[in-house]
């Protein structure tokens, strides 16, 4: 039976809209944490010039190739192993090897905060000059929750993991600054959540926190 996660129903439009503007030169795109693999067999399908590698931990393969299989999709070859700490990162298919995309979703408050700082790392040596990143998530500004369910929710998680939580942005955005990544949209979406996106060599935005 294919794993699902419910979240990934009430979620994805709302992403997809941004995927749409923000992907839609793009060509290859690496998911990082492909979770079920709801995600990436759902925007696949609605941006199908591009090539959507899944990514995850080992465990979580046999679930996305479920969904991935059932889809039957053109531009959705088979998932990769990632493991953010220890790699090794996949390679894009063709010339340079680089993917010129990369999405993340609901992952950044699970990994351990070393974790997070590898991913990025990482990100650094399989993006092209001139990519895209997109992670969606919860966020804190300024090193306080922007709603009291998120409070919540980071309660709940340093419960069961105490080196999860969810993450503040201005660090977030100095992981990806440091790789050549500047902030092009902070867009507000459903349950307090944000999708940020980066681009290198992208302009830096006003950034008006959440209220």
């Amino acid at each position: 039976m294919k794993p699902y996660a419910p979240a990934c129903d009430r979620n994805r439009d709302p992403i997809l809209a941004v995927l749409q503007r923000h992907f839609r030169d793009r060509r290859q795109v690496l998911e990082v944490g492909s979770g079920t693999g709801q995600h990436a067999v759902y925007f696949a399908a609605a941006l199908p010039w591009l090539r959507w590698q899944c990514s995850d931990r080992a465990e979580a393969l046999p679930g996305i190739r479920l969904w991935l299989e059932d889809a039957a999709l053109a531009n959705t070859p088979a998932p990769v192993a990632l493991d953010v700490t220890s790699g090794p990162w996949p390679r894009a298919s063709g010339e340079g090897g680089r993917f010129d995309a990369a999405f993340s979703a609901n992952t950044l408050h699970i990994m351990a905060w070393p974790q997070a700082e590898a991913c990025f790392a990482g990100l650094d040596g399989v993006l092209a000059e001139d990519a895209v990143v997109a992670v969606y998530g919860p966020f804190n500004y300024h090193g306080a929750c922007t709603s009291d369910s998120n409070r919540e929710f980071d309660g709940w998680l340093k419960a069961r993991d105490p080196a999860s939580g969810i993450r503040d942005f201005e660090a977030v955005d100095a992981l990806a600054r440091a790789i050549g990544l500047r902030l092009v949209e902070d867009v507000a979406m459903p349950a307090h959540n944000r999708c940020l996106v980066w681009r290198r060599g992208g302009a830096d935005v006003v950034l008006t926190p959440p209220r």
